[in-house]
């Protein structure tokens, strides 16, 4: 919401707002001319708006929707707001189960470097978003940036100004974009308390594909070769199509050296190669789509390396909060992500182990997994049991109760989930509250563990906390 605050602004709307609790970032909107108030049960819609934008945490039954219902003003939810945003610009829109706001950070750095001035909304804080990975001034983190209103340079100079967003399945919301120019990823189960089964996901997945523009109005979709279903998905498009993945067919080709981290990108016979600084061969994959998108919008292959080479990554992306000595000596190194999904899951603990190797020194992986809903955890419950393998421990808080009924709540808990893990004979315990977790932590670890918090609710409390507290 406050990068689409952002973007509506530059684009000369007035724009105030309200939001529950005063924030650095309510501070940062202030300070730009958009003034962000406190939510109170007596809230009132100024007399001079003419549209009113709630945020999926916002009740039909508010009293400024209420307000605005009576005087016949337009209320949007976030995602038709941005698909109007998007329509006046030349919209680039990164859709898949996996990695959006990564590979959608990644992109605006790279053409931020290359001087191609990009609006940005992303759905993570990344310290490098404001003005790329070569400058060295101070970058504070944000999850927008706004750019030009018009192209300013290559073969698109001239067209409406390049805004950046990630286009989400959840309940169908990216059925309101129109970009011009489109990715999508890995297609998996997931919010199946929306769709109820993969084949509605996939179908959704179509519906927004056939929103890109039209081949004869630049229209181009960048598709995976392999897992995003595209015999079904890519079906009858008016967009140009083109496939990345590591199949020798695919358009863009792709390759990654785990050791390394070098990943290579070839298109129609030329090549372009970076290290990546973040780990594992799905933060690869993004990097290779975030490239071979800025290269078709006429970033420079030289840029395009250097900025990929100096992407930092993004605040709960397998990012490293910090260390804690432990007595003796040594010290237990503190990782938090995002990860809710089982494949995210097992892939950035292959990731960290890969790159870690704590069992070297002598270490363990400790992962403290909190589900982000009852619904998912329910549906996906098989397929989370089988993603901890390359843990050594896991501690489960109590489920993120999020959007579900409390008829899903009493179908699923956290103990369901360390008894499939049990059973496959990984070390697990459940443990509530956030600061009993911490507690065991303080007990559990010791030189040279890995430990690493995920999750999309609050859980990275458990990791602050358990560097904040000192050891005695």
């Amino acid at each position: 919401m406050s990068g689409l605050a952002q973007v509506m602004r530059a684009g000369g709307c007035a724009v105030s707002g309200i939001d529950a609790v005063q924030t650095s970032l309510t501070d940062t909107l202030n300070a730009r001319d958009i003034s962000v108030g406190l939510d109170t049960p007596n809230a009132v819609l100024p007399d001079d708006h003419d549209l009113v934008i709630v945020s999926a945490a916002v009740r039909h039954d508010h009293p400024i929707v209420l307000q605005a219902n009576e005087r016949g003003i337009p209320v949007l939810n976030y995602a038709e707001a941005l698909g109007r945003a998007m329509s006046g610009r030349t919209g680039v829109a990164i859709a898949g189960t996996h990695g959006k706001s990564t590979t959608t950070a990644m992109l605006g750095c790279i053409l931020t470097d290359a001087g191609l001035d990009p609006s940005v909304i992303v759905g993570a804080t990344c310290h490098q978003l404001q003005h790329g990975c070569q400058s060295a001034a101070p970058q504070p983190g944000v999850g927008f940036r706004v750019g030009s209103l018009a192209i300013n340079q290559g073969p698109q100079a001239g067209e409406p100004g390049l805004l950046l967003a990630e286009a989400c399945e959840f309940n169908r919301s990216f059925h309101n974009l129109n970009p011009t120019i489109a990715a999508i990823g890995q297609i998996e189960a997931d919010h199946l308390d929306i769709y109820g089964s993969l084949d509605a996901v996939v179908e959704a997945f179509a519906g927004f594909a056939q929103r890109v523009r039209p081949a004869d109005q630049g229209g181009r979709l960048l598709i995976a070769h392999d897992g995003a279903h595209r015999g079904v998905v890519a079906s009858g498009l008016r967009c140009a199509v083109e496939t990345i993945g590591f199949s020798p067919s695919a358009d863009w080709v792709m390759s990654y050296d785990t050791t390394t981290r070098r990943v290579t990108l070839a298109h129609e016979g030329s090549s372009i190669a970076w290290i990546n600084r973040m780990p594992g061969e799905h933060n690869a994959v993004n990097a290779a789509t975030a490239a071979a998108l800025a290269l078709m919008l006429g970033a420079d292959p030289v840029s395009v390396e250097a900025s990929l080479a100096a992407f930092a990554g993004l605040d709960r992306r397998m990012q490293l909060v910090g260390e804690r000595a432990v007595p003796g000596g040594g010290a237990v190194r503190v990782y938090d992500d995002y990860g809710h999904h089982p494949t995210e899951i097992e892939a950035t603990l292959r990731a960290l182990r890969q790159a870690e190797r704590p069992e070297v020194s002598g270490g363990r992986l400790i992962c403290v997994f909190q589900p982000h809903q009852h619904s998912r955890t329910r549906f996906l419950m098989e397929e989370f049991a089988t993603s901890f393998e390359h843990a050594d421990i896991v501690i489960v808080p109590q489920i993120y109760f999020v959007r579900d009924t409390h008829e899903e709540k009493s179908r699923v808990s956290s103990a369901d989930l360390v008894d499939r893990l049990r059973s496959r004979q990984v070390r697990a315990m459940h443990l509530h509250p956030f600061g009993a977790i911490v507690e065991q932590l303080e007990n559990l670890c010791r030189a040279g563990d890995l430990l690493v918090v995920m999750g999309a609710g609050p859980v990275w409390q458990v990791a602050r906390g358990f560097l904040e507290t000192e050891q005695t």
